[in-house]
C-alpha cells in the first residue's frame, strides 16, 4: 500500500509538470510542426523517472501526428527547462501520448442529446395520437 504523503506529491509534482510543459508547449517552442497543443494531464511512475504526458491537439489526425513528432524532438530541452524550473535534480523521461477523452466525450454528450431529442419528439407525437 502507498502512503498518503507519497502518492500526494506525485500529484503536486504531476501537476507542477503539467503547467510548466503546457507553458513551454505553448509559447517557447518554435518548431512548425507543433499545433495547437494543450497538456491535459501528467502521470507519473510509481519510481519518478518516467512519467506520461497527455496532450490534446486541435486539428485532423495528421496534425496530431506532426504535434507528435515536434514535441518527441524537444523532449530533451523540456526536460532541461523542467529540471532548471522546478529547481530540481533531474527530470523523469517524457512519454507524449494523444489524448482524444475530451472529444470522445463531446461526441457522447452529442449521441445523448439527439437521443433524448428523439425521446422527447415521440411522447409528443404519442400525445397527439392518444
Amino acid at each position: 500500500m502507498e502512503k498518503r504523503g507519497v502518492k500526494y506529491h506525485r500529484g503536486r509534482l504531476g501537476e507542477a509538470l503539467r503547467e510548466e510543459i503546457e507553458t513551454l508547449v505553448e509559447g517557447e517552442l518554435a518548431d512548425p510542426r507543433i499545433g495547437l497543443v494543450r497538456v491535459t494531464a501528467v502521470h507519473i511512475a510509481d519510481d519518478g523517472r518516467s512519467a506520461q504526458v497527455l496532450v490534446d491537439v486541435d486539428g485532423d489526425d495528421r496534425e496530431a501526428e506532426r504535434s507528435l513528432e515536434g514535441l518527441l524532438a524537444a523532449k530533451e530541452y523540456i526536460r532541461h527547462e523542467l529540471v532548471e524550473r522546478l529547481r530540481r535534480r533531474r527530470a523523469p523521461e517524457l512519454y507524449f501520448r494523444l489524448d482524444r477523452s475530451e472529444r470522445e466525450k463531446a461526441r457522447v454528450e452529442e449521441l445523448l442529446a439527439r437521443a433524448k431529442k428523439r425521446i422527447k419528439s415521440r411522447t409528443a407525437r404519442d400525445r397527439k395520437k392518444a
